[in-house]
């Protein structure tokens, strides 16, 4: 029986009643209870209709135990939950798509959010990769006006404009290091702002 089900029955609701509460077809609600598992838009309404979480609607992963027996070794099997495995190289690119602009810094997390966007990767590390290009694009004109309204010479201009460089490449490059070791990354921030 599909947790749709469950919870209408339990809520005495027929499926009319939720079709008319939800703004959903009959249709698609006979769908789910039959086995479709809803998502997105339908999804977010059911719950919202029902006054339950999206979770509760979804029906839920049961691991079982499955035990393979040996003459000589008895051995308990566990099979592994489906996660959801990140495309790695994918995330690499995503970050290295930053280094043709480190030079410039108020563009150089555009390549990665165009990457992200297109290819839909949206996991944790993109976004941590591509919040750390937009803090980068914000700080460094910072800094680098601050050198010309102190007016330090024109030497200390164009070196402030290379370690801002040189930094962002370094973080990109380092970052690129720790995904290939550790799938993490070295430089990474608290929050994100995508």
């Amino acid at each position: 029986m599909s947790e749709l089900k469950k919870i209408r029955e339990k809520q005495n609701l027929t499926q009319e009643e939720l079709a008319e509460k939800s703004g959903l077809s009959v249709r698609t609600i006979q769908r789910i209870e039959a086995g479709t598992e809803p998502k997105g838009y339908t999804l977010k309404t059911l719950a919202s209709s029902l006054d339950v979480s999206e979770k509760d609607l979804l029906t839920p992963i049961i691991l079982t135990e499955v035990v393979v027996e040996n003459p000589i070794v008895e051995e308990t099997v566990l099979p592994i939950e489906n996660e959801t495995i990140e495309n790695l190289t994918l995330i690499k690119i995503i970050n290295l798509s930053s280094l043709p602009l480190c030079w410039f810094p108020i563009a150089n997390f555009l390549p990665p959010l165009l990457i992200m966007l297109i290819s839909k990767q949206k996991s944790p590390l993109v976004k941590q990769i591509i919040s750390l290009q937009i803090i980068l694009a914000v700080i460094a004109p910072i800094i680098f006006m601050l050198v010309v309204i102190l007016k330090l010479g024109k030497a200390s201009v164009m070196v402030t404009m290379i370690a801002l460089t040189l930094v962002n490449i370094f973080i990109i490059l380092r970052n690129a290091y720790q995904l290939d070791k550790k799938r993490s990354l070295y430089y990474n921030l608290d929050f994100n702002l995508l």
